[in-house]
């Protein structure tokens, strides 16, 4: 842990027997069953499965945008929607979700005045964050004037302007390019790293999950539920050259293997 992360607060997760149904015409559709999973302050962890295993469910869950029909959902020993309210959960989809007609800077600072907060005393802290994020020189840019790559790190900025303990990326990158997706895996693993709050990643990608996580967990579907918990062993800051290891090759067949048997037939 470097020193720029020490004296920063943090918060597990903590899921217990967690389900949620969703009623369809005719029928009811069982999204998760009983899922229990610990998250550690300061651990990034990964959801993977197939379609339709309940990944973004849950993390909605965790972000108090749901509630589960029935189990307990607590983020150090808080309800969510208490923690949304003291600015403490950062939450990006993959949809950046940038308001067109504002900056830049003006869009990072927009959950601080959600809150209530004043935007001219965290001036150097905005600031901070999008040069954390490698967009200084476009602080007046207008999200349309920003490539897809540079309007989500703008998005990452703004969910970090809070100073949150959780971290919750659904599908951060789906929408990119391979090569850039793979460029932004190395910008959140060195932003990530400045701070270290507790994340839950929801991805497709086994690579990025196995180059940005602690552990993997894998879910499967029909009911959505946890079908095993992978730990990720290799060192940080983790390098471009991981990617075409022997060790991350033969971790990805694991994973892998792992995911065929989740998907149902």
């Amino acid at each position: 842990m470097n020193d720029a992360s020490q004296g920063v607060r943090r918060d597990g997760i903590t899921l217990k027997g967690v389900q949620r149904t969703f009623k369809v015409p005719g029928r009811d559709v069982v999204a998760l069953s009983d899922v229990s999973l610990g998250c550690e302050p300061g651990s990034f962890t990964a959801l993977i499965g197939p379609s339709g295993c309940g990944k973004s469910t849950l993390l909605r869950i965790v972000a108090g945008l749901e509630r589960p029909d029935a189990g307990a959902v607590s983020i150090g020993g808080a309800a969510p929607v208490d923690k949304c309210r003291q600015g403490a959960l950062g939450v990006a989809f993959q949809d950046a979700a940038l308001l067109p007609w504002r900056s830049v800077r003006q869009n990072v600072a927009l959950p601080l005045q959600l809150l209530g907060r004043s935007v001219p005393d965290q001036a150097a802290r905005i600031q901070q964050l999008i040069e954390l994020v490698g967009l200084k020189g476009f602080e007046d840019a207008r999200p349309g004037q920003l490539s897809g790559g540079m309007r989500q790190r703008v998005a990452i900025a703004r969910t970090l302007v809070t100073d949150p303990s959780v971290l919750l990326l659904d599908e951060p990158f789906g929408a990119l390019d391979q090569i850039l997706r793979r460029n932004m895996n190395l910008e959140l693993q060195r932003i990530w790293l400045e701070s270290r709050p507790t994340t839950l990643l929801v991805t497709h990608g086994i690579d990025e999950a196995l180059f940005l996580a602690d552990r993997i967990v894998v879910m499967q579907r029909n009911p959505g539920r946890i079908a095993c918990i992978i730990d990720v062993p290799f060192a940080r800051p983790r390098l471009p050259d991981l990617f075409a290891a022997p060790d991350f090759h033969h971790l990805e067949d694991v994973v892998a293997g792992h995911l065929f048997d989740a998907h149902p037939a």
